[in-house]
């Protein structure tokens, strides 16, 4: 691949949930797509990455222990958690992306860099299959319900919350300012 068809595929992608309900996204291209995250760099080989695929009923349990979550926390009113049970079954498989932690401060930091690099050629491999994505952020990053749902461990943290879906329609980039680079030399 030559710059310009990858400058290509990185325009191309939208964040939507336009997409078909009833068309399901195989495991095998969600398990692809979460191989290719963990090519993202990652600072002293400590493999942060944990996945999560939530498909069928799962949705609406990813859901549940989000809300459990918020009320542990007494996070959210209830119309917020009543949106919480049902919208991950906006599209037909949901990812939730987490990272493990590390007890040195910069790693640690570093180790959510590097999932949410690994995010990022998630999203283009889900741009270059043919799907609709959209990154969200879970209501509770470190919820023991969400996390033990998930099969992530106590300490593990959630980075991202993936919606995947075949589209119905395309949608328009946004007009980006020009970039300004501060060239030293």
């Amino acid at each position: 691949m030559q710059l310009d068809e990858f400058a290509e595929l990185v325009r191309s992608r939208r964040t939507h949930m336009l997409v078909d309900q009833g068309r399901a996204v195989p495991d095998v291209l969600i398990d692809r797509l979460c191989d290719l995250a963990t090519w993202a760099p990652n600072h002293k080989r400590t493999w942060p990455w944990r996945f999560a695929s939530c498909t069928g009923e799962a949705r609406f349990g990813l859901g549940e222990a989000f809300v459990a979550d918020m009320i542990d926390r007494d996070f959210g009113d209830d119309g917020k958690r009543v949106k919480t049970m049902t919208k991950y079954g906006r599209t037909p498989a949901v990812l939730v992306v987490g990272c493990a932690p590390h007890e040195n401060a910069s790693l640690h930091d570093e180790n959510r860099d590097a999932v949410a690099a690994g995010i990022q050629n998630l999203l283009l491999g889900a741009t270059a299959a043919g799907l609709a994505s959209f990154w969200s952020t879970a209501p509770i990053l470190d919820g023991e319900h969400s996390l033990a749902f998930c099969g992530f461990e106590p300490d593990d943290r959630i980075v991202g919350v993936i919606y995947l879906g075949w589209p119905v329609s395309t949608v328009d980039a946004p007009d980006r300012p020009p970039v300004e680079v501060t060239h030293l030399g």
